[in-house]
């Protein structure tokens, strides 16, 4: 026999519990955010052009084969330093569509000016 203090545990808790489980599919339903890998060395990012979908979750992991080097990326706010050994995560969910332009900050030398790249962004 289920006595009265049980019962109001079930009615208190059930309710709780499907919450959780709710909560939990949903968590599961998420894509996982894309990696884009992103190399620097003197004057380069290899990739220098990289294309994602708006609203796609990103995580650019960026790494430099030389020295330390600079990732701003105005438009998004963006800015990390890269540095040889060690793999910089930057994450990101573009907001709108477009070219937008990413550029070493970090002097490295006769050249750094044109160390740049784009990602463009399509609907």
């Amino acid at each position: 026999m289920i006595d009265r203090r049980t019962t109001l545990r079930w009615l208190i808790a059930a309710p709780a519990a499907a919450g959780l489980v709710v909560a939990a599919a949903g968590l599961a339903a998420e894509p996982a955010a894309r990696e884009i890998h992103i190399s620097a060395k003197r004057f380069e990012y290899t990739p220098s052009t990289i294309t994602v979908k708006l609203g796609e979750s990103v995580v650019l992991l960026l790494t430099a084969e030389d020295r330390i080097h600079g990732f701003k990326m105005p438009d998004f706010n963006l800015r990390a330093d890269i540095v040889p050994g060690v793999t910089t995560t930057v994450r990101l969910t573009p907001d709108r569509a477009g070219k937008f332009s990413y550029f070493c900050d970090v002097f490295c030398g006769d050249g750094h000016e044109d160390m740049e790249g784009t990602m463009i962004v399509v609907a």
